[in-house]
């Protein structure tokens, strides 16, 4: 055989092997339900401590049969609900995606601006990995998001989704906003079983024995079996910081799948539940631990639930399931007088920190409104003052940094500037990241860990802490494989890998590359 004819013959076997080998290996099978689960608060430490008391169907699912990530992160500082629910459904931080948290300052009005205003996902700047789905479809995918609280559904709706449905405060009934479609199917359950008919005979009591028995809390002690009831004109309210809105929300999402076609073609839907793992009506641990107890033996079981419902349903090789937390705590215990252990303490009060910069500053501008509101930690000044007066902002902001730290409990200011253009250290990356040039304060004061931040125009009082809160992230159900990793990874990973999954694209402002190795 001449070498030419050789060569020819071996390229042609070689063409068709691969062609075989091609035809032979099938893509990952797409999911037709991709349900993110998002619990409220849910906590590392929490979690493992108690682990006796829970079943078999679902953290110990998770952690048996789903892919386990001990050590999730935000990628920016201090995520509250909001802020944390827009991260993980767009892959962006809070510079990129514009929610910052549940409330900011309105500068035209300096009134405090909500999230979710009437129900709308305005002010989301970015895509979700729900808008994607929808757009990858051309309207086909079904996009629902449920949640006990307003911001929570629509954030993790996004903007083309079919439906978000969260608990009113004052009714108890289910509702959502005209920005989205309403079903018809959504008034027949708030007529036949919804939580505002059943309120008044509703008793919270511990599980079952072994919550009563059972304690964690070194400080604790002995306590009594709790009982709660909900009356009075915050019944509503309370009931959604409980242990008992997660069945109410699982009631709902049953009835959703009963009522919907989720999951049922072969193009991939979209759900999002949100649970809630805080403490009774946001009070401290000190005041409810058994609460917090019986909190994580009820989430587990409904958790269990969620899972087998959707499975029987969609089946569990046609589902992929992600569950993770919301990275925050709001029911820390508030410190009291630790000076009486030689412990560095104090109160830091905004709001007469703003008055006493705006007195320095008039001292060296001439007399005017320079500082003109706080909220939360930061401060708001007059741009629109300052420009009229023909000032230098980066001096301004200067000045009032160097007046700012010389006062008491404060650890370090941060101006709008110095996030901008500053040296780039994990400290300040993270500061940056939860930074929006639109609705973030000019000026960022970081409390010093141990003293009270005081603002007398919000009423809030929050004791300064930065203790690490660890939280697990999941991936369980299509071809997931199992494996515990214990290497941190940051939650703006899971948009892109839920999107590599579905075969779309990742949301619009989200950079992060997707989770390698879970399928």
């Amino acid at each position: 055989m001449k070498p030419a004819t050789q060569y020819r013959l071996l390229t042609s076997l070689a063409l068709l092997m691969t062609m075989i080998g091609a035809e032979a290996q099938t893509a990952p099978e797409v999911p037709r339900l991709v349900v993110s689960v998002v619990i409220d608060q849910l906590r590392s430490d929490y979690l493992e401590a108690f682990s006796p008391l829970y079943g078999e169907g679902g953290f110990r699912r998770l952690m048996g049969q789903g892919r386990a990530y001990q050590q999730a992160e935000y990628p920016f500082a201090q995520p509250d609900r909001a802020s944390a629910m827009a991260c993980l459904m767009s892959g962006s931080s809070p510079y990129e995606n514009g929610i910052v948290g549940e409330r900011w300052l309105d500068r035209s009005t300096l009134q405090s601006t909500y999230c979710v205003g009437d129900g709308r996902p305005d002010n989301l700047g970015v895509t979700t990995i729900g808008d994607e789905l929808k757009v990858a479809t051309e309207g086909k995918a079904l996009v629902y998001a449920v949640a006990p609280n307003s911001d929570a559904a629509v954030l993790s709706a996004g903007h083309a989704a079919d439906g978000a449905f969260w608990l009113n405060d004052e009714t108890g009934q289910w509702t959502s906003s005209n920005y989205y479609r309403t079903p018809t199917w959504l008034g027949y359950y708030n007529r036949s079983q919804h939580a505002a008919e059943s309120i008044a005979s509703l008793t919270w009591e511990p599980t079952n024995g072994l919550v009563g028995e059972f304690n964690y809390f070194v400080s604790g002690g002995t306590r009594k079996p709790f009982r709660h009831q909900f009356r009075g004109d915050r019944r509503f309210r309370e009931f959604k910081a409980s242990a008992l809105v997660n069945e109410e929300v699982n009631d709902f999402v049953a009835h959703c799948l009963q009522n919907s076609l989720l999951g049922m073609d072969a193009v991939t839907d979209f759900l999002g539940v949100t649970f809630y793992a805080g403490n009774y009506d946001h009070r401290t641990v000190a005041e409810c631990p058994m609460e917090l107890q019986d909190t994580y033996v009820r989430l587990d079981h409904q958790l269990g639930r969620l899972l087998d419902m959707v499975e029987q349903r969609v089946g569990r090789d046609r589902v992929l399931f992600v569950v993770t937390s919301t990275g925050y705590s709001d029911g820390e215990q508030t410190d009291g007088d630790l000076s009486r252990y030689h412990i560095p303490s104090g109160e830091f009060n905004i709001t007469r920190s703003q008055l006493l910069l705006n007195m320095y500053l008039s001292a060296v501008y001439g007399q005017g409104q320079y500082a003109e509101a706080s909220m939360g930690n930061q401060i708001y000044l007059n741009r629109k003052l300052i420009e009229n007066r023909g000032l230098n902002l980066s001096e301004v902001l200067e000045r009032s940094a160097d007046f700012l730290i010389q006062l008491s409990g404060v650890r370090d200011v941060y101006t709008s500037q110095r996030l901008a253009q500053g040296a780039w250290t994990p400290g300040i990356r993270d500061i940056r990241n939860a930074y929006h040039p639109k609705c973030s304060g000019d000026i960022l004061v970081q409390v010093a860990p141990g003293w009270k931040l005081i603002n007398e125009q919000t009423n809030e009082r929050k004791t300064q802490r930065d203790s690490y809160m660890g939280f697990p992230l999941y991936f369980y159900g299509l071809d997931i494989r199992p494996e515990v990793v214990e290497t941190p990874v940051t939650v703006d990973h899971i948009a892109p890998t839920l999107a590599q999954c579905m075969r779309i694209r990742a949301p619009n402002a989200c950079s992060a590359s997707p989770l390698t190795g879970i399928r």
